[in-house]
């Protein structure tokens, strides 16, 4: 199988090329068996890879196919890395990204770009594939840049529209000001390491003498690192563009919060685990950011009302409990994380879809209600995603949050209690987001009513697939104390334990089982608290959020989203205007153009008067010859 790898990205964009080129010519249900088929393909070679790996008859290697970059002694290879953690991330991507694949087929099929559709998302996957699978750095940059590009042509897909091209290029920007952190960190790893590989960086820090100037040169490299994974994986301050790629069609949401995009920051920091265990300080920074991200983002998705909205803040914020894991040193906690979430989270995403679908375009909530009778295998789906992301046992969200939130109470009790507050948030918006949409009476307009109806099978199947996955992965990683062996922890053993031994070199607080059960208690009772609160407010009392404009007080501010983008708008977009507007008007329109164009004026009004001397008559022509030759040899005299 291991003579196949190659295939595993190539798929994807053989289908790029193929919808690509053929996009006016294709039939519709060609271009889509196309594009689904390329993932499938790569999903079935993935999931043989997987299972090799776990009965060791395939072993975790390095596949290099040529020298990609030479430079005297410096050679960067094009090869491909096969271990546990990149066969993981492959799983997550062609599988939930095969469903979402099919999913589009039905959800686009009366777009006119339905063929460019199907292309650009193949070749999202293809960049997605090649940042997990590639050996070093520059590989997993060259995706990592990949996938920025085909979040600029998937949001701003329907280009017709301004604000969607806008969403696009605050998405592709706020992207590059994290990849310059990415860049510069690579840069350092060469002065430091002399090499981008993965296999020579890793060895060498693990050998490596930690002195003053080595603390600080890995502190400053995993700084840089992080800032590129906080524009990925959109963490405070980098993270405004991911609720507006919500402009883009439904599916490519759920491609880019679930399975592709946003998971490439904590792959990246998951895959250079050593460096992280080595720089204490940036792990203390990663969990701080992450937590705050996740308050900060829950906060503002108790007042959203546009159903993508609100699942584009949850995302926001359960990237933060990844980054929390993380910081904590809980890597295979954070992994676990991306699994579940990818799967309930692209549940969501589909289902929203599936609503949408339904009721028009529609997506405000409060124009929604009582769809649970119309929509039922979209409302008992929806359902389950809900009660996965909210924590609830046993279904997979609860046990990957718990994994966190144990390991950040080991660390810090603040740090927990912090996490148990933004589950509690979590689960009171999106029980608030499902009372509204499916219980109820209707509150759309009478014609949205009447064309009310479920969604065909291409959409719904892949929401029971989806919905089954979120009830059964969790089941991954039990952990003992419930009964479970944490497989994932012991397939991911050989990823971590070279940066578990830097970790437990600072000690180690194992929990008491009480405890555990404890922290677990509190966590699910705190979330059926809020399930409550939300039933009775939009349930019984049959609630709705008022009119916008009509929010006061703290909900205003929650509501506009902390005026994050206005501030931004304020402090960056209009001092680089009015910078702009500077160079232009003094220094281009009234300096550089007046000084080239007054040379011109020069010569012009000089050639002018030389013009003049141009006579035609050979007497004075001769005299001027005579008057230089004198001159010349009156000047050579006094030289």
């Amino acid at each position: 199988m291991l003579n196949l790898v190659w295939l595993i990205p190539t798929l994807p964009l053989l289908g790029f090329i193929i919808n690509g080129l053929g996009y006016k010519s294709l039939s519709k249900s060609l271009a889509s068996i196309i594009g689904s088929t390329a993932i499938l393909g790569s999903f079935i070679i993935a999931v043989t890879l997987f299972l090799g790996l776990i009965n060791s008859s395939i072993p975790t290697t390095t596949i290099n196919f040529y020298d990609f970059i030479t430079v005297g002694s410096f050679n960067i290879s094009f090869s491909f890395l096969i271990d546990e953690l990149s066969v993981f991330m492959m799983l997550i991507i062609t599988g939930v990204g095969f469903f979402i694949h099919l999913y589009s087929a039905g959800y686009m099929h009366d777009d006119e770009g339905f063929n460019k559709f199907f292309a650009y998302l193949n070749l999202f996957v293809f960049f997605m594939l090649l940042l997990v699978l590639g050996a070093n750095y520059v590989i997993m940059f060259i995706g990592w840049e990949g996938v920025g590009l085909c979040s600029y042509l998937l949001i701003g897909f329907w280009f017709k529209n301004n604000s969607y091209n806008d969403a696009a290029k605050k998405a592709f920007i706020i992207n590059r000001v994290g990849d310059l952190g990415f860049l510069l960190g690579m840069f350092l790893l060469v002065a430091n390491f002399g090499s981008l590989d993965y296999a020579t960086i890793f060895e060498k820090a693990k050998s490596l003498e930690i002195d003053a100037m080595g603390v600080t040169a890995i502190t400053g490299i995993t700084i840089l690192l992080f800032i590129g994974a906080t524009g990925k994986s959109a963490q405070l301050p980098l993270f405004t563009w991911l609720p507006d790629a919500m402009a883009g069609p439904t599916p490519v949401s759920a491609l880019i919060h679930a399975a592709t995009m946003v998971t490439a920051g904590i792959y990246m920091i998951a895959r250079s685990n050593i460096l992280f265990a080595l720089a204490p300080v940036t792990m203390g920074i990663i969990a701080v950011v992450g937590i705050a991200t996740a308050l900060f983002a829950a906060t503002i998705g108790l007042k959203q009302n546009d159903i993508k909205k609100v699942l584009a803040y949850s995302t926001v914020s359960q990237l933060g409990y990844m980054f929390l894991g993380l910081g904590v040193g809980s890597f295979t906690g954070a992994l676990f994380h991306v699994m579940t979430h990818a799967f309930f989270k692209a549940l969501l995403f589909l289902g929203a879809g599936s609503v949408i679908h339904a009721i028009s375009g529609e997506q405000d909530i409060r124009n929604m209600g009582g769809l649970k009778g119309k929509l039922p295998i979209t409302f008992a789906t929806f359902l389950i995603g809900t009660i996965a992301i909210a924590g609830i046992p046993p279904f997979a969200g609860f046990f990957s949050k718990d994994e966190i939130l144990a390991k950040a109470f080991e660390v810090s009790p603040i740090l927990w209690g912090l996490g148990v507050l933004g589950a509690m948030m979590t689960s009171f918006y999106m029980f608030r987001l499902l009372f509204l949409t499916f219980f109820g009476s209707f509150r759309g307009t009478h014609e949205q009513e009447h064309h009310l109806h479920e969604s065909p099978l291409s959409m719904t199947l892949p929401l029971m697939v989806l919905a089954l996955m979120s009830i059964v992965g969790g089941f991954f990683n039990v952990p003992h104390i419930l009964g479970g062996s944490s497989l994932l922890a012991e397939y991911f053993a050989p990823i971590f334990a070279d940066s578990k031994a830097i970790l437990l070199m600072n000690g180690e607080h194992l929990l008491s089982h009480s405890m555990e059960y404890t922290l677990m208690g509190v966590s699910v009772g705190v979330a059926l608290v809020s399930i409550i609160i939300a039933f009775v407010v939009y349930v019984s009392n049959a609630s709705v959020p008022v009119a916008d404009g009509q929010e006061q007080g703290f909900g205003k501010v929650i509501y506009n989203k902390y005026y994050v983008d206005e501030l931004y708008d304020m402090i960056i977009r209009k001092p680089v205007d009015a910078a702009s507007a500077f160079f232009y008007t003094v220094v281009e329109k009234s300096g550089i153009d007046k000084l080239v164009n007054g040379f011109g004026s020069v010569t012009i009004s000089t050639s002018k008067g030389l013009r003049l001397i141009q006579t035609g008559n050979i007497g004075f022509y001769i005299f001027i010859m005579v008057v230089s030759i004198a001159l010349i040899f009156g000047i050579g005299l006094f030289i």
